[in-house]
């Protein structure tokens, strides 16, 4: 008769990957930040799959977790491994749904620079479908489900120049004729973005220890509101405060101005098709 041996069990994926994430990023926290889980579930993940092979992947120390020997050797594998899982996802997505684009960026950018674009892009793809997801960091897009990312950076495709200089309400421009003038005034400060202030007095006033003094706001967009409503001085990236320049909401009254080393850039993990809907909005979003 026949012989049917019992098959091995193999390893759970999902210890697996939790395995990988803890590898790459260096710790429980950020892998479970980067899964959706909580840092106890990628611990117990790690801990079942050390057990199923009776071997130690992580040293656990005071400060942290290292790999093990083990641990480093495998880890090359395991990240091309589930970097080539993600983007055949990713491939299945595009051609079972091929009229949906999803694009990760920042809050502010959501609102301040996509969202006054979104109609215009309507008009040239009808029946294409933009879903926007805002994100304070950019994802992983080999492994996250999106097909565009849009984040100030050095890689990817130029949308626009990061240049900062400071903004406020018209009625307060009479009182700001020069840089010293805000030590005077109240100055809106970004939380993500604190260090504008510090990087754009270096070169319009070098050599003086100015530190910005008022509110500080978690949302840009709100910061950018305040400003127009004549709260105090914000120190503006011009791609998003642009319409509201426009719209003589916002005045710039110091001609100074920042150039970032980043730029707001467009990125996607896969080549994208010509003609391919992603394609098209990337080739409509990016600078001229």
């Amino acid at each position: 008769m026949p012989v049917a041996p019992p098959r091995p069990t193999d390893l759970p994926l999902t210890a697996l990957r939790a395995f990988e994430a803890a590898a790459r990023l260096g710790g429980f926290s950020a892998a479970a930040q980067e899964l959706g889980v909580t840092p106890g579930a990628v611990t117990a993940h790690v801990k079942a799959l050390e057990a199923r092979l009776a071997a130690r992947l992580f040293i656990r120390g005071p400060k942290g977790v290292e790999l093990t020997a083990l641990g480093a050797r495998v880890l090359p594998e395991f990240t091309a491994a589930f970097d080539a899982l993600g983007l055949a996802v990713h491939h299945l997505r595009a051609e079972s749904a091929p009229k949906i684009v999803h694009i990760a960026t920042l809050p502010a950018l959501a609102q301040l620079w996509l969202s006054p674009r979104l109609p215009g892009l309507r008009a040239q793809m009808p029946g294409v479908e933009i879903s926007i997801t805002a994100m304070e960091a950019p994802p992983n897009l080999k492994r996250a489900p999106y097909d565009l990312s849009l984040f100030p950076g050095r890689e990817g495709r130029l949308v626009a120049e990061e240049v900062i200089f400071p903004v406020c309400a018209p009625q307060l421009a009479a009182r700001l004729t020069r840089p010293e003038d805000l030590a005077d005034l109240p100055c809106l400060i970004d939380s993500a973005w604190a260090e504008d202030w510090q990087d754009w007095a270096a070169v319009a006033m070098p050599g003086t220890a100015f530190r910005p003094r008022g509110p500080v706001f978690s949302l840009y967009a709100l910061a950018v509101e305040e400003a127009a409503n004549g709260a105090g001085v914000l120190m503006a990236h011009g791609s998003l405060v642009a319409g509201h320049l426009a719209r003589g909401q916002l005045v710039a009254p110091l001609p100074q101005r920042v150039r970032l080393p980043t730029a707001l850039r467009l990125w996607s993990a896969r080549s994208l098709k010509p003609g391919h809907p992603a394609e098209r909005v990337a080739r409509a979003l990016r600078a001229p």
